[in-house]
């Protein structure tokens, strides 16, 4: 696929997964939800590994690695965006992962020390002010109900995890690691580690047999998890993290136009500025020169 079409894909595919999110909620723990989604998808990945006869030894320091990305990149980022789903709309989460490429580039000064700019701080300030604006409509009509609070905050700690996953993740491109058996890995891992909070919080393994769950589950693993995945990190070994980054900016307006389908979102004229003034942010870090 060229570039223009991988971008697409990601886009049209983490736009929606949001909404097929709303699914998993109800009868299973998100634990669970999350164990039995990234299993299905490294399962799926060893599977084809395995058919194309691809290596899937590695050493234990680079197991280390891999065991990191899943903790952090499909594990407990995920769990919190389920609990944050629980209180607020599924759109509302994705416009707050917009910020996570302002906050990739920022770890990327300070794990990494590439150089920060002028324009990467105005950049930042707009994405954060944008995101503030997009949820004042919510703060302001459940004037003292806590529920959007408490998904503010679980969407804000799911991005600075999810972040962390993507230095992870540059590092371990930097390493040489093969990009399927690494997903493949990463991804057991992290159902491993879901699995473990599930028993570690006192939840059962429950599973909904009903066609929206299997639906959902089939949709988020295969689409959500593997081809999104791989779509977005083939972009970032084509044309490096920053161009890739722009994946983040219209994620989140895919999935507002979504959460009003299907979640009956109600639009204010607060909520397209707030769009607008994190895109700009966004735009003004991630141009090039």
């Amino acid at each position: 696929m060229g570039n223009l079409q991988l971008f697409a894909a990601c886009v049209a595919i983490w736009g929606s997964t949001w909404i097929a999110i709303t699914f998993q909620l109800g009868h299973v723990a998100p634990e669970a939800s999350v164990f039995y989604r990234f299993l299905l998808a490294a399962l799926l990945l060893f599977a084809y590994c395995t058919l194309r006869r691809l290596p899937l030894r590695f050493h234990a320091r680079e197991h280390a690695w891999l065991a990191l990305l899943g903790l952090t990149m499909f594990s407990i980022g995920y769990i919190l965006v389920y609990y944050a789903e629980q209180h607020v709309v599924s759109g509302l989460v994705a416009v707050g992962y917009s910020a996570s490429p302002l906050l990739a580039l920022i770890g990327m000064r300070v794990f990494f020390g590439t150089p920060m700019s002028p324009p990467l701080i105005a950049g930042s300030v707009l994405g954060m002010l944008g995101i503030a604006l997009v949820y004042s409509p919510e703060f302001a009509a459940l004037q003292g109900n806590r529920a959007t609070a408490a998904g503010a905050v679980y969407t804000a700690l799911a991005v600075l995890i999810s972040t962390l996953g993507a230095m992870v993740a540059h590092r371990n491109h930097e390493a040489g690691l093969p990009l399927w058996q690494s997903m493949a890995w990463a991804m057991f891992y992290g159902s491993l580690i879901a699995l473990g909070v599930t028993l570690g919080v006192g939840e059962t393994l429950a599973f909904d047999p009903s066609w929206p769950y299997v639906l959902s589950l089939a949709y988020l693993a295969v689409f959500g998890s593997i081809v999104a995945f791989a779509g977005y990190l083939t972009l970032l070994r084509r044309v490096g993290a920053t161009r890739a980054g722009y994946i983040g900016v219209m994620v989140p307006i895919v999935a507002l136009v979504m959460s009003s389908v299907f979640e009956h979102f109600r639009w204010h004229a607060i909520t397209v500025a707030g769009i607008g003034v994190t895109v700009l942010g966004n735009m003004l870090i991630l141009r090039r020169k």
